[in-house]
Formats: structure tokens, C-alpha cells, sequence
């Protein structure tokens, strides 16, 4: 099938490579010419056949709304547009209305999978009307790590960002759980190789995981995270997390203090932000602060 996609940056691209090597035409739309296919959103669209899918990658907010704006003025009835940012949820009710109103379908999407997504696959979320989810399927599967698992329809518009953004949350904390257990073993004199500690949790531990991998990495690059600043970001998804928490009363400590913990980074130089920061850069590639 064809794909419009809007947004060709570490994730964009990568996808773009991805579903056309599963045989699929994908004509690519970014601001920086030297990776865009055509030269704006409304040559994106006159070359594409109707009905047309038009997925959405740029961030979240401003961004996404002007994109989503611009699409309805050129999309027809019976078109879609897929956001594949990291939106909020309520954004995405917002959204599927706005476009509706001119007869455009709508689904949002979760994506998983950072700078590795191009040879693993993506992790999917995404939610929507049945009808509309079915005819981006053929893109989802193109996308989507091999075998039975790694994709979902999470349900109605929405359903699918808050399954990314609660995914998130998960993620700091367990994050912030081997960036805690680093730091105490860094500490103790009698423990004198951290590093082969981690790698050896890395089989036969009910601890082992991705992220364990990815400590492993950074650590083999830098064997005691030395050259980072112990400063690491959000993205915003994890406050996201906190509210929604809040809002439906249901009780998430563990997520909340990661949270917390990456505010507090960016008041001194944390050695156990240094493992945060060391993790974002290797499964998303995330900018990082060297001393």
C-alpha cells in the first residue's frame, strides 16, 4: 500500500526504511529537505491515491496540532491520518473530532522501539475505530517485530497513547531500580567489578531484561559512567502518568519517585542520573551531557 509520512527524524526515518523494505511506497514529508521525498504536505498528498493514509511523527503539542490542522484543509472524506508522536491522549479525542467533522478517520498510535526499531520492529499501541485501524494494518504489520506478539489494538481514540504513556512510566521506574542498584554497588569498597555484576545478571536472573542489556552497553563504553553528567530529561509522558494517576485514584509510588528523582537530578550531579541518562541514549537515543 501507499503511506504518507510526516516526519523523518530518528524515528521517522528509520520506520520509512522499514515499511519499504516490507515492499510498501512510503512518500516522506520533513521541514529538512535532504530528507524529504517532496517539498510539503500538500505535494505529499496530491501524490499519494485515495484513499490516502497519512502517518504523523513529528512532537507532540504545537507541532502535531498545526500538522493535524494543515492535513484536514488538504485530506478528503475517507482518508486517514495515523499520529504516531508521543501525544497526550486528550489530545487525540481532540484531534479524531476535528477531523471527522470532514468525514477524515483518525487513529493514534504508540511507538516503541528507538533507534533499534529498524532492525527489532516497533512496539505498537494504537487506538481507534475498528474500520480505520484495518486499513493502516498492512503498515502496522510492516512495522511490527516479527512473530505473534509486539502489536496492539488497544482500543477507542486515545487508548493507544495512553498505553505508550503508561509503558513509559513503567519504564522510569524500572530504570531508576538498576540506576539505584548501580550506584550502591559503585559505592561499596569490597564490590570491585560493576560492571561484570551486571553483565552476569543478564542470564539465568529473574531480573534480565532490554534495559539490563542496554546497562551493559553503556557500561562497556564507559565503565564507570565518568564522562556523563548525571543529569537526565523527561519527556513528558512520565508526568502524564502521575496526573492520570491522580485523576483515577490509583496509586503509583514507584513510577511517581523515578519521576521525581530526574527533577532532582538537575540540581547536582547524580551518579545514579548518570545510568538514566547512559540507558536514554542507548534505546533512544537521547542527547546526553558530558562533563
Amino acid at each position: 500500500m501507499e503511506l504518507g509520512l510526516v516526519g523523518l527524524g530518528k524515528m521517522g526515518g528509520n520506520m520509512r526504511e522499514r515499511i519499504r523494505r516490507a515492499g510498501h511506497t512510503v512518500i516522506g514529508y520533513d521541514r529538512n529537505p535532504d530528507l524529504a521525498d517532496v517539498h510539503s504536505l500538500e505535494e505529499l498528498v496530491n501524490k499519494l491515491k485515495g484513499p490516502r493514509v497519512v502517518w504523523v511523527m513529528v512532537p507532540a503539542g504545537a507541532a502535531t496540532q498545526s500538522t493535524v490542522d494543515e492535513l484536514a484543509e488538504l485530506l478528503s472524506p475517507g482518508d486517514i491520518v495515523v499520529d504516531g508522536g508521543n501525544s497526550r491522549w486528550t489530545d487525540d479525542e481532540k484531534h479524531a473530532e476535528e477531523l471527522a467533522a470532514k468525514g477524515i478517520g483518525f487513529v493514534d498510535c504508540g511507538v516503541s522501539g528507538g533507534v533499534w526499531g529498524l532492525e527489532n520492529g516497533y512496539a505498537l499501541m494504537y487506538g481507534g475505530d475498528a474500520e480505520n485501524v484495518a486499513k493502516v494494518q498492512p503498515i502496522f504489520d510492516a512495522l511490527k517485530p516479527e512473530g505473534p506478539y509486539g502489536a496492539v489494538h488497544a482500543g477507542k481514540v486515545g487508548a493507544g497513547h495512553f498505553a505508550k504513556m503508561v509503558h513509559n512510566g513503567i519504564e522510569y521506574a524500572m530504570m531508576q531500580a538498576y540506576a539505584e542498584g548501580w550506584e550502591l554497588l559503585e559505592k561499596v569498597d569490597s564490590v570491585e567489578n560493576v560492571r561484570e555484576i551486571f553483565r552476569s545478571w543478564q542470564e539465568g536472573t529473574v531480573i534480565r531484561s532490554w534495559l539490563l542489556d542496554l546497562a551493559v552497553n553503556a557500561l562497556d563504553e564507559d565503565e564507570h559512567l565518568d564522562q556523563l553528567r548525571g543529569y537526565a530529561s523527561d519527556s513528558g509522558e512520565g508526568r502524564w502518568t502521575v496526573e492520570a494517576a491522580i485523576d483515577n485514584a490509583v496509586p503509583l509510588p514507584a513510577i511517581t519517585a523515578s519521576l521525581f528523582a530526574r527533577f532532582a537530578s538537575r540540581q547536582d550531579d547524580s551518579p545514579q542520573m548518570k545510568m538514566i541518562a547512559a540507558l536514554r541514549n542507548q534505546f533512544g537515543g537521547h542527547a546526553v551531557e558530558k562533563k
